[in-house]
């Protein structure tokens, strides 16, 4: 019991005062100077995503009402509303008027005003009104009961939506403005939908539980695509049952990435000289840590291979050899590098990290399993920030979300990209792990991610999701996988890196899952920005 008070009054407080205010009705009677949400396309045509609307509502003055049964029978019918639902709103109500209905067609209002019902009145305000409904909507976030922005851009930028904060020139909150800016998103209109139809579509045949597709400019960390299923209406958010729905997946949820992680560490050994692409060893199919074995996915046994193939048959005692030529504290140091212990520093609310205490625990065999992606935990923006990296020439770009704000004035502060000074590994390194990671798509389990005309780059992750992720005391794994695809493209000038999550697919592997996927978003992107070919 205490710890479920915790869960619900600290951990999930933001969620049930949105809720319960939502519940109540108790919302600010305008929100006109609030700042306004849009997103563009590469032609620059705005989309809005969160606006102020003038909206009329009906409410019931509770002692004023004539006949209660004759008035709820007509807002039944004019509202397509159960006149017992009507009735029992009526009866619980604890204050002296109760909304019956928001947001009326124009029908509604009319048919009401004809009636002229005692008691039944109508009510207008300046509410926030999100136009592309479920698009985007757990990076959009919602207005709360009392007027707050909760969870994703509504939440972060509260304050400077308000007014209460304005922006400096590097897109700081600063000082008090009066009025809020609107702003402008990192998000293409059309990439931002062309990544929800394909989740929502490969859903049906694919069978997950969760999707997310994030697709970011690897030289500047722009986010051009934040997409997930299942999502939710922020017009309706009161009728979510499940919190969780609130949630941003990219940001807000801890998972072990599986194979997708071999390129960082094939990278780290790369960049202190432990090993080359060519460099060989041999492959017995298992290993041996203390008392645990390792083996290959499927029981497969490769011979003498060199790293690249490691990469391209995802071979686990492969990673482990890589991992070991670079020795413990190295590595542990590269995955700090690389920025797994920190924020990525995204302006989103609510972002989260794993300080990662098992692995840290510094075990024989914590590191061995960590060199091919299990016992060892990240977010999604966390790893597609470490792959900015590789696609970047070593240095690690900041992922950001709005692009610029505009004051009422007429001003505009445009956002800066900003990149880690020193490169995490150097452009040598990161020009080899790709050649690498290109021979993965074009030789390995990745092939259906080529579009033809292009050199990609990529690699796939199946992770097995521990008991404990699950909510499950009991050591191990289930049989429950997480499947992952990142790549980028084109490999050696890089205009977008796409990473692919699905939880718990039908499917035995990503290879089979998130591959497509990526391949039938990179080929969209490649047309819609009209990238020039590597090759005829």
């Amino acid at each position: 019991m205490i710890g479920r008070l915790l869960f619900i009054q600290i951990v999930r407080h933001d969620f049930y005062r949105a809720l319960a205010r939502g519940q109540q009705g108790d919302f600010r009677e305008t929100v006109q100077n609030r700042g306004e949400i849009f997103m563009s396309d590469r032609n620059g045509a705005l989309y809005p995503l969160a606006i102020n609307k003038k909206t009329t509502s009906v409410y019931v003055k509770i002692s004023e009402l004539g006949n209660k049964e004759e008035a709820t029978d007509k807002l039944s019918q004019i509202l397509s509303l159960g006149q017992k639902d009507i009735l029992a709103k009526i009866d619980r109500s604890v204050s002296s008027r109760e909304t019956i209905k928001e947001r009326l067609s124009n029908k509604e209002i009319a048919d009401l005003r004809k009636e002229r019902l005692i008691g039944v009145c109508l009510d207008e305000k300046v509410a926030r009104y999100y136009p592309q409904g479920e698009l985007a909507s757990q990076v959009i976030g919602f207005i709360g009961g009392e007027g707050n922005g909760q969870y994703g851009l509504e939440g972060y930028y509260n304050d400077v939506l308000e007014g209460l904060k304005s922006v400096s020139p590097n897109g700081l909150p600063v000082e008090n403005s009066g009025h809020g800016p609107d702003l402008l998103l990192t998000l293409d209109y059309n990439i931002q939908a062309k990544a929800q139809r394909l989740l929502e579509e490969k859903q049906k045949t694919l069978g997950y539980e969760e999707g997310i597709i994030l697709v970011l400019e690897p030289k500047t960390g722009k986010i051009k695509a934040l997409a997930s299923v299942p999502s939710f209406d922020p017009n309706e958010y009161g009728k979510e049952n499940k919190l969780e729905i609130f949630q941003n997946g990219a940001i807000q949820q801890i998972f072990e990435p599986g194979s997708i992680f071999k390129a960082i560490t094939m990278a780290a050994a790369l960049e202190e000289g432990k090993v080359t692409p060519e460099t060989t060893y041999i492959d017995t199919g298992f290993l041996r840590v203390g008392g645990s074995t390792i083996y290959n996915y499927d029981l497969r046994t490769y011979g003498q291979r060199t790293m690249t193939e490691v990469l391209e048959k995802s071979i686990n005692t492969g990673a482990v050899f890589a991992q070991r030529s670079l020795g413990n504290q190295l590595f542990a140091d590269y995955i700090e590098k690389f920025g797994f212990y920190e924020l990525t520093g995204i302006d989103l609310q609510g972002e989260v990290f794993s300080n990662n205490l098992e692995f840290k625990n510094g075990y024989e065999i914590n590191f061995v399993t960590a060199s091919f992606g299990q016992g060892v935990e990240m977010t999604l923006i966390q790893l597609a920030r470490a792959y900015s990296a590789i696609a970047n020439g070593g240095r690690l770009a900041k992922p950001y979300i709005v692009d610029s704000f505009k004051h009422a004035d007429g001003q505009a502060i445009q956002v800066s990209p900003q990149l880690e000074s020193k490169p995490v590994i150097s452009p040598q390194t990161a020009s080899k792990i790709t050649a690498m990671l290109a021979s993965v798509v074009k030789n390995g389990f990745s092939k259906a991610a080529q579009v033809p005309g292009y050199y990609l780059a990529g690699k796939t992750g199946t992770a097995q999701v521990s008991w404990s992720a699950l909510g499950i005391k009991k050591s191990g794994y289930s049989d429950k996988t997480i499947q992952t695809f990142i790549g980028f493209g084109p490999s050696f000038n890089p205009r977008f890196l796409i990473l692919v999550k699905l939880n718990d697919p039908a499917t035995g592997t990503a290879e089979y899952s998130a591959v497509p996927i990526f391949q039938e978003l990179a080929k969209y992107i490649i047309d819609y920005e009209q990238i020039p070919p590597d090759y005829e």
